[in-house]
């Protein structure tokens, strides 16, 4: 990827690019005041709304959503008569998780076997320095071509919908001529891939009461009816023997008709202990992009250091389900529901609790952007084509601006391929895609300013 002006002004500015990494990685910014200070994801608003200013964006502000937190935005005029271009990345990160199993402080970006390393440097904080990188390139080559539009979320991993809302009351602030979301990933390091659709998702915690207290084991077991044995009993019932997801009502045997993923890629990517089976019918590619999946993402309950012999009287666990486009995760949460209060063992009492949602997503990929992203992408990565790929993770805005602008293209890239683990410990990024996604994203604006101008 040398020879071209964009290609080698990136390079360039790759040692400044690490070093802002760097400071954004340092923010704890997880959206939840119960694990971090709130502090820490205003800092990280703050540090982006800095940025911004230096590059020249004018109106930048800090957006106070419905959900408590914050999202940053900004605009950057181009010259009259160009097409607006809506970049996005989001700043907040998920919780480090055990931070014992951290090669290196989770907080504290690293250098180590050509990646760099901390949470958020792929999701998504290093979604943010790939505009930077992009817009900078643009100005040290001739100036940008379009106008455009930078929004930063600061609760995309929480999934409680404060921007969604905010974007709502306020339907003119990120209208677009087409949209870059900066959240998703290649297929593989050094496979140019654009995202042409987005799993939904709901999440509900569930809570099981069985009796007013704890119980001596030894007095009262085999009769009294444990909360906890109900909860795992319930959570089975949410699982086939052969692990696919078995939701009453729920729709789950659709198949994916796209690029394919080779099931031993899949149990490397996802470092699956030889001799364990992947869960599930189908293939890969219909199990994580095109079905539903249940997981059961937490479960309150006592430690084993330290438990008492107590059959216990309450449990509580956290469900995520994903919901494939095709599906209606409005209507998905009340078939988890009500599959739920069914299966509940014992006449146990069930409260269940939404805490999030996101609706799935689908891209039009034969429009005209997915041309100039093409054209784009075969320039940064030579000898390569274009892929389309699905995403089994969610990014609940994009429906949102899907429907407030429904003549927008839509089109989704960003720096989480399998290797940068992301949710998981040790994250990382590679430099070399960071590099090379940022001169895509430059000629991609470049490309689409001109077949507008056509």
């Amino acid at each position: 990827m040398t020879g071209h002006p964009i290609s080698e002004t990136v390079a360039s500015l790759m040692p400044r690019a690490k070093a802002e990494l760097a400071e954004l990685v340092a923010f704890q910014s997880v959206a939840d005041p119960a694990v971090f200070p709130k502090s820490e994801c205003e800092g990280a608003a703050e540090w982006v709304a800095a940025a911004l200013r230096t590059e020249g964006f004018q109106d930048v502000a800090l957006l106070d959503t419905p959900d408590g937190t914050q999202s940053v935005y900004g605009f950057l005029p181009g010259p009259a008569g160009a097409p607006t271009v809506l970049l996005y990345a989001h700043y907040d990160v998920q919780p480090p998780l055990d931070e014992s199993a951290w090669l290196s402080p989770p907080f504290e970006l690293t250098e180590r076997d050509g990646r760099w390393f901390g949470r958020g440097t792929a999701d998504c904080k290093g979604g943010f320095i790939m505009h930077l990188l992009a817009l900078r390139a643009l100005k040290a080559d001739g100036g940008v071509p379009v106008s455009v539009k930078v929004i930063v979320e600061g609760s995309e991993e929480q999934g409680t919908g404060g921007l969604e809302r905010y974007a709502e009351a306020h339907p003119g602030l990120l209208a677009a001529d087409t949209i870059v979301i900066g959240d998703t990933g290649n297929f593989r390091v050094g496979l140019p891939t654009v995202t042409s659709t987005l799993r939904g998702m709901t999440m509900l915690r569930v809570q099981l009461d069985t009796l007013e207290g704890n119980l001596h084991s030894g007095q009262f077991g085999g009769a009294a009816p444990d909360a906890l044995a109900a909860m795992i009993q319930l959570l089975a019932s949410l699982r086939a023997e052969d692990g696919s997801t078995t939701v009453d009502g729920l729709t789950a045997d659709t198949e994916w008709d796209g690029l394919q993923y080779p099931e031993e890629e899949f149990r490397k990517d996802a470092k699956v202990l030889d001799g364990v089976g992947l869960i599930g019918t189908g293939t890969v590619a219909d199990r994580i992009w095109a079905r539903p999946a249940v997981t059961v993402i937490g479960i309150d309950c006592p430690a084993v250091v330290g438990a008492t012999p107590s059959v216990q009287a309450s449990a509580r666990a956290q469900i995520s389900l994903r919901v494939p486009p095709g599906q209606n995760a409005d209507e998905a949460t009340k078939l988890l529901t009500a599959h739920l209060l069914a299966h509940a063992p014992w006449g146990a009492r069930v409260s269940v609790e939404q805490v999030g949602q996101g609706q799935p997503f689908r891209a039009d990929i034969t429009s005209p952007a997915y041309t100039a992203m093409a054209d784009a992408m075969r320039v940064a990565y030579p000898g390569q084509e274009m892929q389309s790929s699905g995403m089994g993770g969610s990014i609940p805005l994009c429906n949102t601006l899907a429907e407030l602008y429904p003549d927008a293209e839509i089109l989704l890239i960003g720096l989480s391929e399998p290797e940068a683990q992301i949710h998981a410990v040790n994250e990382s990024v590679s430099p070399e895609e960071l590099e090379r996604l940022s001169v895509t994203e430059a000629l991609f604006l470049r490309n689409y300013a001109a077949s507008k101008a056509l």
